[in-house]
């Protein structure tokens, strides 16, 4: 994968369309300052997902948007796109190349495009996750990354080693997993809210269900008393069903013998018209019979003249094959005669073949003799033209030695003249070094003293960061913790108020009825809603008011009477309405001396608030209910009095007129009264709370103004610090310099000499070099004559052989060709062997043919005359068959006459049977009518049990009881059961419904609060295990990168040693990461004692260190060698070779050495004031000439 182009139109400088297409290798991008040569590296970090406007040297983004020149018009958008390389799929997508685009409008919008389709920012990150690549990554380095590099803190360059170390997709999901985390734990406030509600209307709910199911018990009895006198009743009007069923039976079994009888009869007619149907067509057939064997006498008779035939032809066949087998015979004789002569000729080739044979191979052995000869004579001509060239190579090589020793004398003359040249010149130069030595001198030691001091006022604005730092932490915390308590009391607001607004705690049957209060105006509401009551009196108040908490108060009767209408048609269930015109008018009977006892509060209608119009309602419903602080001071007053009042105390038991005494322990209150309460008192203290966040807030924006005006003067007190470091580090440079400069000029004369001597050494070398050539070339022309001579004799007996050889081989051939023909002569005499003794097997086998030919035409002439035998017996049958067939013709036309006899007497019967079938029909009408008269008072009856009961009948014969049998007990049992349910009052029977739900929903939160609470821990589990994984990979992939870095280091540094550290070890995931360095000849030292020069390399070393271990398909480098000297600078390059075998480079700059390692140089040049333009790649070329 590698970086393909970069499309930008609109963005900063650059007002046209620009397109900058990419190879691999090293591409430069150069130009003045100012052009806009930065801007590239601004506009890949851009479209990658930068949302810092500050990162992108501006204020704000719309501060990428080409803002217009004095000629141009602003632009109202800005457009970057980078086209990436994807056949390696090393990008986790189907496509083969992939394009990144992201565009932003004045107006604020913005998008992100991938292959032309929208996207979120979201989608960029995940597809770059462990590539290097992204706004996080190391693929895009500038001036700004190498200074957090250099001047940082070890926790800043945190994020560097952790997409290096490829944990930076695990942190992010480790962020996901607590944001759920938190998010589980508030749904867990709010459940655990609800579930507190859900716990206070329990306990209510639960009495009246306990009393609805009293109730319905009641209901249950009643219903058996009159489901079994429904029965009783029913058991008669079946009875004479029944015996009307059986009269009906009767008369259904007589019609249906007779109309069977009728049918039968109908069948016999039937059949016996098929009878004699069948009759005449047997007549018929017997006619046609005796017709047709008449004709088949015939036929037989010419079958026996066609055999006859067949008989004669076969015995003609006999004799003609008698015939063939004596020719056969004398065929085989023949060949038998021709196979002993060509057995001879076989004989007489085999032994001259074996002659020819013995006669080739001498001949063969001969010439192979010559061959050899001949082999022998061209590889000594071979060998000796072998030993020529290579004599002639090597006299090539010894005189191309010679000359290579004159251009070494050459050379070495010119260098020392060259020597000379330059002592001349250090002679001029001294002085001037010295006097240039002392001023580097002075403005290093000037640098110093201005370094010293910044880096005091750095000291002081770092701890004055620090602390405000520790106070942006301490106001984050205490608004979190705001925060969290203001969404619980908001999320508790809004589940009261939903509950509330539902009405849950209610009946369904007051809930229907609240839900039609907006447009009745007669509903004033439940009597909850219409009270208010301390809270220390809630619990009292409650227990007192029972369920009569959930009474509705209604203007009037008629209001009262049309909401009971409703809830009967609606089928909604029953409620307890209390009309202000009827409840309520009489004054309730007091005991004001039991008032006055101890422990009395007071009566409970005294102890709530309301509207002074439901007077009357509270006096009603509380005015005869003293409220007690405990239950001993109770029971006192309740034996004073004779166990006359209604009491009620703080903690809920309720002490009745009679002695009975209710209380215990509720999981919790319904707490009905203290909603409206408990909703003010949420919404006051949110108002509060809310409040004290605000001031949070700006409390935290100011502290953070406050931080950024600090920084941003640490910042710029950095940057000039950094500027002067630069200096000091050019200062030490030209010292250096300079006393390098002065040791060389001293040094040059001794070199010079001892140079010179070593001169004349490998002068003297040559000569004697030269003479030891001369002597190996007349070697070499010596031995080429004798080699010359030895191949003219080898020449000549190959020609001489050559001759000889085409002789023998002609010999060879002519024996060959010979052996050739007797062996075909052979092999023909054998075939014509073979041929003679197949015919002779093929003779034998025609024989027996034609042998079993004659026995089957024997076989077949009998088998046919045994077939005319049959025949005649078949003639002879013919004629008995004829005879019987016109007897049987006979008999079968009396038999028609006796049939037509008996068909006249069917007419008489069958009018006899539909007479009778008349009559049951009658009979059977009159029991239908007797049987519809007992059914509709049946089912009057039914009608009666569904209306009541909605039973049908045979669920109420499920519960009859043979034990009621007596009609006056079943009627006193159902007259005491009415008057019990009278006692038992207003009942709400859709409590027991209402209880389930609530339950139910119970049931259902716990579940769910349980699952919440396996959720939470699952996710604490998953953010272990994320940190337990991230710990190893980050331990394993940092203890590399320290070996790269290490390695790196020496080669940029031509020594030396590069360190990383931890800062923290026992925090692998959080702690900062401090470099040390050592460069070549010094002591081990951290990053501020460092030179510029060497901060800048040391930072290169450690990105080149992570590029080595884990590539980056491209890397954008902004001048990141601009703090280098000449010599850094071209390591610096020879190094970025090594790395293009895995990563593509792209490279801004201004250095010459950087300029010319790249494969292919863009340039980029202000030609219009304020817009950059491309310029072409031979013109950058011809500059730099």
């Amino acid at each position: 994968m590698y970086l393909k182009s970069i499309e930008v139109h609109g963005f900063k400088a650059f007002a046209n369309k620009i397109v900058f297409d990419f190879h691999n290798g090293i591409t430069g991008i150069v130009g003045p300052n100012g052009s806009g040569k930065s801007n590239v590296a601004d506009a890949v970090r851009w479209v990658l997902g930068e949302q810092s406007a500050k990162q992108l040297r501006g204020a704000s983004m719309q501060d990428v948007i080409f803002a217009g020149t004095e000629n141009r018009k602003p632009l109202s958008y800005a457009y970057v796109a980078i086209t990436l390389d994807n056949s390696d799929h090393k990008l986790q997508v189907d496509y083969e190349e992939v394009t990144i685009a992201r565009r932003v409008y004045r107006s604020g919008e913005s998008e992100y495009l991938m292959n032309g389709s929208p996207c979120r920012l979201k989608d960029v990150n995940e597809l770059f996750y462990d590539t290097g690549i992204g706004k996080e990554g190391y693929s895009i380095i500038g001036q700004g990354q190498i200074d957090r590099i250099l001047s940082g803190k070890p926790e800043e360059r945190r994020e560097l080693f952790d997409e290096a170390a490829g944990i930076v997709k695990y942190k992010r999901r480790k962020v996901t997993a607590q944001k759920k985390l938190e998010h589980e734990r508030e749904n867990l406030v709010r459940v655990n809210d609800i579930l507190s509600e859900l716990e206070r209307q329990l306990a209510p709910l639960e009495r009246q269900s306990e009393k609805a199911h009293l109730y319905l018990k009641k209901k249950e009895e009643l219903k058996e008393y009159d489901v079994n006198m429904f029965l009783l009743e029913v058991e008669r009007i079946e009875q004479l069903l029944d015996e009307a069923g059986k009269n009906f039976e009767i008369a259904s079994e007589h019609l249906t013998e007779t109309k069977e009888q009728h049918e039968k009869m109908k069948s016999e007619y039937a059949a016996m018209e098929e009878a004699m149907t069948q009759m005449d067509e047997k007549i018929s057939n017997l006619k046609d019979s005796i017709a047709g064997t008449d004709v088949t006498k015939g036929k037989l008779e010419g079958q026996i003249n066609v055999l006859k035939e067949q008989i004669h032809t076969a015995q003609l066949t006999k004799e003609h094959l008698g015939e063939r087998i004596a020719s056969i015979e004398v065929q085989q004789e023949e060949r038998r005669q021709q196979g002993s002569t060509y057995d001879a000729q076989r004989q007489e080739y085999e032994t001259q073949l074996a002659a020819i044979e013995k006669t080739r191979e001498q001949a063969q052995e001969k010439l192979q003799s010559i061959q050899a000869e001949i082999t022998r004579c061209k590889e000594g001509i071979e060998e000796g033209k072998n030993e020529i060239i290579e004599l002639l190579n090597r006299k090539a090589s010894v005189k191309a030695g010679q000359q290579r020793y004159d251009t070494m004398l050459e050379q070495i003359q010119i260098r020392k003249s060259q020597l000379n040249q330059r002592l001349l010149q250090r002679k001029i130069e001294e002085s001037s070094l010295v006097e240039a030595l002392q001023k580097s001198e002075q403005e290093l030691a000037d640098i110093e003293a201005k370094i010293i001091k910044g880096k005091e006022n750095e000291a002081k604005m770092q701890a004055q960061k620090e602390e405000w730092r520790q106070k942006t932490q301490e106001n984050v915390k205490k608004l979190e913790q705001a925060n969290i308590h203001y969404n619980k009391m908001q999320s508790r607001l809004e589940s009261l108020k939903n509950i509330a607004e539902r009405y849950e705690g209610y009946g369904n049957s007051i809930r229907r009825i609240m839900e039609k209060k907006e447009t009745e105006s007669g509903i004033h509401g439940v009597v909850a809603d219409l009270i208010q009551v301390k809270k220390q009196y809630e619990t009292a108040i409650e227990t007192a008011l029972s369920s009569n908490v959930q009474n509705i108060v209604t203007e009037d009767e008629e209001t009262a009477k049309r909401m009971i209408r409703y809830l009967k048609e609606n089928r909604y269930g029953r409620a307890t309405f209390l009309p202000l015109t009827s409840v309520g008018k009489k004054e309730p009977r007091r005991n004001h001396e039991a008032e006055q006892e101890k422990g009395v509060i007071g009566y409970a209608d005294h102890l709530v608030s309301n509207d002074k119009k439901y007077d009357g309602i509270m006096a009603y419903l509380l005015g005869r209910v003293l409220v007690i602080d405990t239950i001993d001071h109770a029971v006192v007053i309740a034996k004073k009095y004779h166990y006359s009042l209604h009491m009620v105390t703080l903690e809920g038991e309720y002490l009745s007129p009679g002695g009975s005494m209710s209380g215990g322990a509720f999981k919790n209150s319904s707490n009905l009264l203290g909603r409206k309460r408990e909703i003010e008192e949420l919404e006051k203290n949110i108002a509060t709370q809310k409040k004290e966040i605000e001031e949070l807030k700006q409390r935290n924006l100011d502290i953070r103004t406050a931080k950024d005006l600090l920084t941003e003067d640490l910042e710029q007190l950095r940057g000039d610090l950094q500027k002067a470091l630069i200096l000091k580090n050019t200062a030490q440079m030209n010292v250096s310099r300079a006393k390098e400069q002065k040791e060389e000029s001293e040094s040059v004369f001794s070199g010079l000499q001892a140079e010179s001597v070593q001169i004349e050494q490998q002068i003297a070398e040559i000569h004697e070099k030269k003479e030891q050539i001369a002597q190996q070339i007349e070697q070499a022309a010596t031995r080429e004559k004798e080699i010359e001579q030895a191949n003219a004799a080898f020449q000549e007996i190959l020609d001489e052989q050559i001759y000889v050889e085409e002789g023998a081989a002609k010999n060879v051939s002519e024996i060959q060709l010979e052996e050739a023909n007797i062996r075909q002569k052979t092999e023909f005499a054998i075939e014509n062997l073979e041929r003679i003794q197949r015919e002779a097997e093929r003779f034998a086998e025609e024989i027996e043919k034609v042998k079993a030919d004659a026995e089957l035409s024997e076989e077949d002439a009998k088998k046919k005359q045994a077939d005319i035998e049959e025949i005649e017996k078949t003639i002879l049958a013919s004629d008995d068959t004829y005879a019987s067939l016109v007897k049987e013709l006979k008999e079968s036309q009396q038999q028609k006459e006796e049939m037509n006899t008996e068909y006249k007497g069917f007419f008489e019967k069958r009018e006899e049977v539909s007479r009778q079938m008349n009559e049951l029909d009658k009979e059977i009408f009159r029991l239908n009518q007797q049987r519809e008269k007992l059914e509709e008072a049946l089912e009057s009856q039914q009608n009666y049990m569904w209306e009541e009961y909605e039973l049908t009948f045979n669920n109420a014969k499920a519960l009859r009881n043979e034990e009621y049998d007596n009609l006056t007990e079943m009627k006193k049992s159902i007259t005491q059961i009415k008057e019990d349910i009278r006692k038992l009052g207003d009942v709400n029977v859709n409590a027991i419904e209402e209880y389930k739900e609530i339950s139910e929903r119970y049931g259902f939160l716990k579940g769910q609060h349980d699952d919440l609470i396996e959720a939470e821990q699952t996710l604490l589990g998953i953010i272990e295990d994320l940190d337990t994984g991230m710990k190893r990979q980050f331990a394993e992939k940092f203890a590399d990168i320290q070996r790269e870095f290490d390695k790196a280091f020496k080669e940029l540094f031509g020594g030396g040693k590069g360190t990383l550290e931890l800062v923290e070890e026992e925090e692998l995931l959080e702690s900062g990461i401090r470099i040390i360095a050592q460069p070549p000849g010094k002591k081990l030292q951290n990053m501020m004692q460092l030179s510029g020069g060497e901060k800048s390399l040391t930072a290169i070393a450690l990105l080149f260190a992570i590029q080595n271990l884990k590539p980056s398909p491209f890397c954008l480098l902004d001048e990141i060698e601009a703090a280098l000297d000449d010599n850094n600078v071209a390591r610096f390059a020879k190094y970025l070779h090594k790395l293009t075998k895995n990563t593509q480079f792209i490279i801004i700059t201004h250095r010459r050495g950087t300029m010319a390692a790249a494969d292919r140089l863009y340039g980029i040049t202000m030609q219009e004031k304020g817009v950059s333009t491309l310029v072409s790649v031979n013109l950058i070329e011809k500059e730099l000439d």
